[in-house]
């Protein structure tokens, strides 16, 4: 191969090596836990909305995540009506990648539909007054499956510590 081949080949390699990087959108300015909520098992809690979920002074009253990665307010275990859906995973899967590697840059929006990275999503109706501190157009979120409610994951807000239940609209 001719010196030019391996120039314009290193160039696409480093092109196609920055396509997900970038896609990402890394933020990163708080903590995020190393993994998602381990499925309930047990008697599910019910809870009324809203529901103040502060646990020791100075927690937040939205569903939130320890520093030892417990999970508070992901107990209501997977019967809870709530976060019933007829038609799960009516858009898709998402595929653009769960937990702490893949903090995700908001895009403007709102409860109703907000985006990042080409990705849209709506936040659950029972969770939406817990998003009235969210930061539709500057916030880090990440992104983990929920492992109880079929067709749900869950949006880790990284400036707030805080957590809601979302759907995936699709690209």
């Amino acid at each position: 191969m001719h010196l030019m081949h391996y120039v314009a080949l290193a160039g696409v390699v480093a092109v196609a090596a920055a396509v997900p990087v970038a896609a990402q959108e890394h933020g990163g300015h708080g903590h995020a836990p190393a993994h998602g909520p381990p499925a309930y098992h047990g008697q599910g809690h019910t809870y009324a909305a809203p529901h103040d979920y502060v646990d020791h002074e100075g927690h937040p009253a939205a569903p939130h995540v320890h520093d030892d990665g417990h999970w508070v307010g992901h107990d209501t275990g997977p019967n809870d009506a709530h976060y019933h859906l007829d038609h799960p995973w009516a858009h898709g899967h998402f595929s653009g990648g769960f937990g702490p590697g893949h903090v995700w840059h908001l895009h403007g929006g709102g409860p109703d539909r907000f985006g990042f990275g080409g990705f849209y999503w709506s936040v659950a109706p029972f969770d939406v007054g817990y998003v009235g501190d969210w930061l539709w157009d500057t916030d880090d979120v990440v992104i983990y499956e929920d492992p109880d409610h079929i067709g749900w994951y869950l949006a880790y807000n990284e400036r707030l510590g805080t957590y809601v239940h979302v759907q995936y609209l699709g690209p």
